[in-house]
């Protein structure tokens, strides 16, 4: 399956990923099989609050399945409604979430586990300033 993973680098399985998916200045698209990796720059990484279109950046490149830290609930309805699952993991690396994945370690993100956005924690440049709670078990 082809993954998405937001990162704030470029530097494949290394790459570091970004807290939340629609600032994410990269998104890491990595074939789960072989662990081949391109990347591309998230042409919506800077964007008013609910004005995110992460799904228009993933159109016609095959993608699955979005594999991040946190996203709003606009961006879950969005790329659900573009038939791409999204998937929450706790590791900071592709290498990481990409082993998660992997050994099927990883939740489908619920609506509730979602930001709610405008007044959800963010601080500046719109990075996280919360912790979701995710837990693997």
């Amino acid at each position: 399956m082809r993954l998405c993973i937001p990162t704030i680098n470029e530097r494949g399985l290394t790459a570091r990923l970004s807290p939340h998916f629609g600032s994410a200045p990269y998104h890491t698209v990595i074939e789960s099989d072989t662990g081949e990796a391109s990347v591309i720059v998230n042409e919506h990484a800077r964007h008013e609050h609910g004005r995110c279109e992460p799904a228009k950046g993933l159109e016609g490149r095959g993608v699955g399945a979005v594999v991040c830290r946190g996203l709003g609930r606009r961006a879950l309805a969005a790329l659900n409604g573009a038939g791409i699952e999204v998937l929450v993991t706790e590791g900071w690396t592709v290498a990481e979430a990409l082993d998660d994945f992997r050994e099927g370690r990883l939740a489908s993100m619920s609506w509730e586990a979602a930001c709610e956005g405008v007044g959800h924690g963010h601080v500046d440049g719109h990075g996280h300033g919360h912790h979701h709670g995710y837990g693997r078990g």
